[in-house]
């Protein structure tokens, strides 16, 4: 059994399973019992862990990383570093890879789901580049696909950590390797427009069904995405719109000045794809310079599996099997094509012939000679004396251009400065990645002379950030108005109920508390809604005095309506319950509006004449009802006959009273609930 399963991380992240094992780490599905939702943990492997610098740089790339907040990549949410462990805490995401998803597929996507899947991607792309950070390793492989089709891509910043941000050709690179630049592959500086090429890459993959480049090794690969060119993808499959093919042989241009500058550019014309297929891009990105790729020029690396010989090249024999880009990179000059000054050597015509002249003209040209000649020879004496340093102009050298260049690398590169020193100026916030130079002066391509020595850098220091302020235990409201203070944004807020958490009060939030992120950052917010309400059955009502159903309606956290609506029953006595809604016995949940009907006894207008009053007195009789609990009825007698009768709550009511008229003295008894009271109660009507 894994040594990590069971375990509970930082008192916090109980770890459940492993999903996956990498070159780097080990991601296991675990729960975050604070938050309690699951997440990706990601922990370093043992050995690497060892490597104090390994571990800097892992750790320093994961928390540049967790500032990234975009629905196209996978969101860090914790970077945990102790003693033991370095581990990211990721969002779980519910998908496979983009690999998984084309070899489900049969390795070949239709273009219409390559473009919608590729246009995510460098949505994901731009809002990284954005913020100074490259993914230097984009391929399927790290690329998730969701349930509902859209992609997040995975792993920012791990391959920099891996290769220390050079490329290494083992042949552990062999996945990555079909998808890495040109110059990652020479090991040379790269920039964002790396990953516009790998992206590139993947986009060939998914329209084609096939790799640019196979090899039997890394190196050999590498090698192919430097010297060689691709078969363009109409050339596998003619249905691939001609748009589409020049979108992606443009963004794999081997020459980064020939690719997109940007993701935002790249994803500009994809989104122009979408919406006209037919339109035309003027690109012309397969031709390689004479001067880098010698006669293998016309060379071009074909897949293993495309040939039955097994081959990996293909050489154009024929003009006709040229593509079209190349047969007019091979086309000779014809007669039309000559500059004007080149014809001019053989197209004279008749008329253009200078006319004859008579007579023998050399003794005029040698004069015309000798005299050149000797101003010649004077002018030269005096330029070389007289007027030499006059006339001569200053030496002049060529400012570098550094902008875009990261100052650490090159403050020391004494081929690239060719005699200039570097300064150091100010270090001011910018969306360019931190140690970038932004401005020089003078600006690079000037021609200075040689009195100009020294070029004053300025350096970014990287995006404006703002750190995420602690929101536990604040309401929405108070948040929204601490976040907006500091140039923070606010998303529309999610509503979850939890049992501890008042109501209104914020459950979690996004991005973390003390990440630093730049102005402008939206922070998503779960806020609480109270325990879950349960449902309970409706208590009955009717019968029950008002007050005391008021007070049953508060025992239950239920909410009052109407109350106050009274209505005639001969049936009811007055004060109490006729009719309730909701009715008894129906499911209800604290909070629920409860109307009440109260009686105010017999419609007078219908009461039958009262028969007359016998004469005597009228005194009133009191029947305690000390012992009983809940309703009772109590019924008077007199000589017999019942002369009253009652129902109250006896837990409400301690007694009851009747009014009696008769004369004399007379013996009343009782009874309670049907049962014949202890004592009898005298009474002389005469008194």
């Amino acid at each position: 059994m894994d040594q990590y399963i069971g375990k509970l991380l930082d008192n916090r992240y109980e770890i459940l399973e492993l999903v996956g094992t990498g070159g780097m780490a080990k991601v296991y599905k675990a729960r975050c019992h604070r938050l309690n939702r699951l997440v990706a943990i990601k922990i370093l492997r043992e050995d690497l862990a060892q490597d104090a610098e390994f571990r800097r740089r892992f750790h320093d790339e994961s928390q540049a990383i967790a500032m990234l907040s975009h629905p196209n990549i996978v969101a860090v949410y914790d970077v945990s570093r102790s003693s033991e462990l370095e581990y990211i805490v990721m969002e779980l995401i519910d998908g496979i890879t983009l690999k998984q998803y084309m070899q489900k597929k049969g390795n070949k996507l239709n273009w219409r789901e390559a473009l919608h899947f590729i246009i995510q991607i460098t949505k994901g792309l731009s809002h990284a580049h954005s913020r100074g950070i490259i993914h230097r390793d984009i391929k399927p492989h790290n690329i998730m696909v969701l349930r509902d089709g859209s992609v997040k891509v995975s792993d920012f910043g791990i391959a920099r950590v891996a290769s220390g941000g050079h490329s290494t050709l083992t042949q552990e690179a062999l996945g990555s390797v079909h998808y890495i630049s040109p110059e990652q592959a020479r090991g040379s500086h790269i920039d964002s427009r790396s990953d516009l090429y790998s992206a590139g890459v993947v986009l060939y993959e998914m329209i084609t069904g096939r790799l640019p480049f196979e090899g039997d090794t890394p190196v050999s690969v590498a090698i192919q995405h430097i010297n060689s060119i691709p078969l363009s993808p109409r050339e596998l499959d003619p249905t691939i719109p001609e748009a589409l093919e020049a979108i992606t042989m443009k963004a794999m241009a081997p020459n980064p000045d020939d690719r997109y500058l940007s993701a935002d550019e790249m994803l500009g014309d994809l989104e122009e794809f979408r919406k006209n297929p037919n339109i035309n891009f003027d690109y012309n990105v397969l031709e390689f310079d004479p001067e880098e790729v010698p006669e293998e020029e016309y060379t071009q690396i074909r897949p293993a599996h495309l040939s039955g010989r097994g081959a990996s090249e293909r050489r154009y024999e024929d003009e006709e099997d040229y593509p079209p880009q190349r047969r007019r990179d091979r086309r000779r000059y014809e007669e039309e094509d000559y500059p004007p000054q080149r014809r001019r050597r053989y197209e004279y015509e008749e008329d253009d012939y200078p006319p004859r002249r008579r007579g023998p003209v050399w003794p005029v040209f040698l004069a015309v000679a000798a005299v050149l000649l000797f101003v010649g020879v004077i002018g030269y004496f005096l330029f070389n004396t007289l007027f030499a340093g006059l006339l001569a102009p200053p030496e002049t050298h060529e400012v570098p251009d550094l902008v875009g260049r990261v100052y650490e690398e090159i403050k020391d590169d004494t081929e690239l400065l060719a005699g200039f020193t570097l300064i150091e100026g100010d270090t001011v916030a910018d969306d360019a990645a931190p140690g970038t130079i932004i401005d020089q002066d003078p600006k690079g391509g000037k021609e200075v002379g040689e009195t100009v020595t020294a070029i004053k850098v300025t350096i970014s220091g990287g995006p404006e950030i703002v750190p995420v302020p602690d929101l536990d235990g604040m309401t929405y409201n108070n948040a929204v108005t601490l976040l907006k203070s500091m140039g923070l944004k606010v998303s529309a807020p999610k509503y979850e109920n939890h049992e501890t958490i008042e109501e209104g009060v914020i459950i979690s939030y996004t991005p973390l508390k003390d990440v630093e992120v730049p102005p402008g950052t939206e922070v998503q917010i779960v806020v609480s809604k109270g325990p879950e309400d349960k449902p309970f059955r409706m208590p009955k009502l009717v019968g029950m005095t008002k007050s005391r159903a008021l007070a049953e309606i508060d025992n239950k956290n239920l909410q009052k309506g109407n109350v106050e609506q009274e209505e005639y029953d001969d049936e009811v006595e007055e004060g109490k319950v006729i009719s309730q809604y909701p009715l008894e016995d129906t499911e209800v949940t604290e909070g629920t509006e409860v109307n009440l009907v109260i009686s105010k006894g017999p419609d007078p207008a219908s009461k039958p004449p009262e028969p007359p009053v016998p004469a005597g007195s009228t005194k009133t009789v009191t029947v305690p009802l000390e012992g009983y609990v809940g309703i009772v009825t109590v019924q008077l007698f007199m000589d017999g006959g019942e002369v009253g009768k009652e129902t109250v709550d006896a837990t409400m009511e301690s007694a009851v009273s009747f009014q009696v008229t008769g004369t004399g003295s007379k013996v009343l008894s009782y009874y309670i609930n049907g049962v014949i009271g202890n004592t009898t109660i005298p009474i002389n009507f005469d008194e």
